[in-house]
Formats: structure tokens, sequence, C-alpha cells
């Protein structure tokens, strides 16, 4: 199926967030957005606040889906999950970011991968 960018990007996202269930992850927000940005997925893993950022891609042809968290994309997500967590009085609270990646698998439905702390809040 030939899909939007938008759409592929809604669709790995469905496919992150059904995936994170069944780890028993609990799903606080999807898509929160605020003036600095949006952060995919918030969600609670035994007892952390994770900020999720999911990369889907077609292909794997212009690298793997971990590789397109560059440095500044870390340094935004890191002031969005601050401004997260002020906002909901939640800064005593551990948190971590993951990466997720789905992609694709040779014909079969994709593969979902995620990387569990991912990066720490740079500095």
């Amino acid at each position: 199926m030939n899909r939007s960018k938008k759409e592929l990007g809604q669709h790995g996202e469905d496919l992150a967030v059904e995936f994170l269930q069944r780890q028993c992850y609990k799903i606080l927000e999807r898509n929160f957005r605020n003036k600095l940005g949006e952060v995919d997925i918030i969600a609670l893993d035994a007892g952390v606040i994770c900020f999720i950022e999911v990369k889907t891609r077609r292909t794997a042809l212009c690298g793997t889906p971990f590789e397109a968290i560059s440095r500044p994309k870390q340094f935004k997500l890191a002031r969005l999950a601050l401004s997260y967590l002020k906002y909901k009085r939640l800064l005593e609270r551990p948190a971590r970011f993951d990466v997720m990646a789905v992609s694709p698998n040779a014909g079969e439905a994709e593969q979902v991968e995620i990387i569990k702390n991912a990066f720490d809040f740079p500095c």
C-alpha cells in the first residue's frame, strides 16, 4: 500500500501503541504538543514516564529509523519532556526516552522494535 508520509507515520504510531500495550505500558498521551514541539507517545512503564519517539520507514535505503534521532532532535524532545513534567507536576517521577522503529519486513507485517533509554537528557 502506498501511503502518504502522514498516513505512514500514523500507521507506525498505531502499531507502536499496540506493541507497547502488549508490553503492559499504559498510554498517557498520544501526539502531545505545545509550543516546543510534539512527542509521539507518552507512556508509563513500571512507574517510569516514557517519552517515545516513533520513526517509520518504507525502506532501509535512508538508514534505520533509529539513526533519525539527531542530537538536535534529542535536545528538542528533552525540552518538551521537561515542560510536560512541569505542567503535570511530575518532576519527581523517573523518566526516560525510548525510540521505536517500524520498518518493512520483506512482505510480512512490519517489524516493530524499541530501544529503551535510547538517550539521556542532553546537556
